[in-house]
Order: C-alpha cells, then sequence, then structure tokens
C-alpha cells in the first residue's frame, strides 16, 4: 500500500501541495484531477522524489520513501516508474533501445553507466522489451527511429520503457495532455491494461473528468494542493464538479466523445 501523510511542498511562501494525507492500496487505478495549479504534478514528483516534501511522510508497505537516500533512493525510482507529458525518449534511437534504457536501474552504477554508452544489452532483456513493444502494438515499429512516430505511439513506447522496470507503481504525469483524442485513448487503454493484467498501482494526472470516470477506479480531486474530493467516480457528484473546476460541468470540454471501439486499440 502506498500511503501519503500530511504531505505538504512549499515555495516560497505559496504551498503546492498542503497536507495531504491518502491511502492507495495495490493494484488500483486512480486518477487525480483538478485545474491547473492545483498541485497534481507536484504530488507526483514527490510521490517519485523528483521533487522534496517540505514535509510529511510518504509510506510504501511500511518502508519511508521520505528517508531513503542513494541506492535505496534509485531502487524506489526503479520500483516507482514515472512517465511524463512529453515522452523524454532519445528521438535518434530506435524504439527498442528506448525501451531497453528501462533496464539500466537494474544494474550496478558503474555498469549501468558503461551500457548506456555502448546500448549492451542482453537477449533475455531484448526479448522483454519485443515482448512489452508487442502488447502496446508496436512490435513492428521496434527499429524505426522514435521521432518517427506519432505523439500517440511514442507515448506507449514510454509506457513499454516504464514496463521493463518491472514497478510496483507507475505515475504517469498527463500522459495524453498533448495528443489527438483517438491516441488519448489509445494510451489510456494501454495504461487500464497494465493496470488489470499486471496489477499495478497506477496515479495518472488528468485534465479531462469524463477520461477519468471511464478509466479509474477512484478519482482524488484537488484544489489549491488539498484534497477536495476521494472515492469512486459514480460518487462524484455535478455539485462537486462545479467547485472543483468552477464551472459548471455541462461547460467542461469532453476530449473523448466518442465511446466505440478503435481500431487497433488495446482490448478495454
Amino acid at each position: 500500500m502506498l500511503q501519503l501523510e500530511d504531505l505538504t511542498r512549499r515555495f516560497g511562501g505559496r504551498a503546492a501541495v498542503d497536507g495531504v494525507t491518502l491511502a492507495i492500496p495495490d493494484g488500483q487505478m486512480v486518477g487525480i484531477i483538478g485545474r491547473s495549479g492545483a498541485g497534481k504534478s507536484t504530488l507526483l514528483r514527490m510521490v517519485n522524489r523528483l521533487t522534496e516534501p517540505t514535509s510529511g511522510r510518504i509510506l510504501h508497505d511500511g518502508t519511508d520513501v521520505t528517508a531513503l537516500r542513494r541506492k535505496a533512493l534509485r531502487d524506489w525510482r526503479t520500483r516507482c516508474a514515472m512517465i511524463f507529458q512529453g515522452f523524454n525518449l532519445i528521438g535518434r534511437l530506435d524504439v527498442l533501445t528506448n525501451v531497453l534504457v528501462g533496464r539500466l536501474n537494474h544494474r550496478p552504477g558503474f555498469l549501468a553507466a558503461l551500457n548506456s554508452l555502448l546500448l549492451n544489452f542482453s537477449p533475455a532483456e531484448r526479448a522483454m522489451a519485443l515482448d512489452a513493444l508487442d502488447r502496446l502494438d508496436l512490435s513492428e515499429q521496434a527499429l524505426q527511429r522514435a521521432e518517427t512516430l506519432s505523439g500517440g505511439q511514442q507515448q506507449r513506447v514510454a509506457i513499454a520503457r516504464a514496463l521493463l522496470q518491472e514497478p510496483r507503481l507507475i505515475l504517469a504525469d498527463e500522459p495524453i495532455a498533448s495528443l489527438d483524442p483517438r491516441n488519448a485513448r489509445v494510451v489510456m487503454e494501454a495504461l487500464r491494461d497494465v493496470n488489470r493484467r499486471e496489477g499495478l498501482t497506477v496515479l495518472v494526472n488528468l485534465h479531462h473528468l469524463d477520461t477519468a470516470r471511464r478509466y479509474c477506479d477512484r478519482i482524488v480531486a484537488m484544489a489549491a494542493g488539498r484534497v477536495v474530493f476521494d472515492g469512486p467516480p459514480t460518487a462524484l457528484t455535478a455539485a462537486e464538479v462545479h467547485a472543483i473546476y468552477g464551472v459548471p460541468e455541462e461547460a467542461l470540454e469532453a476530449e473523448t466523445p466518442d465511446a466505440r471501439p478503435l481500431p487497433g486499440a488495446l482490448p478495454a
């Protein structure tokens, strides 16, 4: 279980995240929603320790994540994979190599640095990467340069790279914000498939309420750094939506109005 206890992050006199307490069971898919500046990205970055909390604790299965240093912190970041809005791929390298980069944290520091230069991976690791790409319907693109792919394909490559880390949790920070509705849906189906098939805990920051309702088991809404709603999608009322976004629910833009299956999309 992932537990956040009174987690706070201040930047000067402003609290980006203000006393957040959450308990997230293993295997849950949680959508974190809210307006821009609500604290969603800062919250995820603290869980991965890319941003240090000002106060509070992060616990995972009884381990105090906020106290981890050096190798223990690197190991945590391996178990807690991060997927970014901007993909963070190496465009000039092929898709397969980008996915294999997810294995580097499993090696000692010197060997990982050396292999990052030589791009030397074992046959077993290459088989793992090809299997991940096949699951995400990208095996035919394995030898293409990453920069030649569409945005949706690049985000699925980032998901495959995260899987190569063999994580316990996946944190996805606005993974569909730059994608068109069709590619956004394919990426969300990929994340849900990983959650269901692997039993991985997935925390995903989303702008769009419809997407959170469609794909997530639980919705956590933030406003001004605080949690203002925490519960199943069915419990999120129109009044609460208005309080979170400042506008009536019908005024919110729905990014995936077409619920029909997409050709070639991963199963829902």
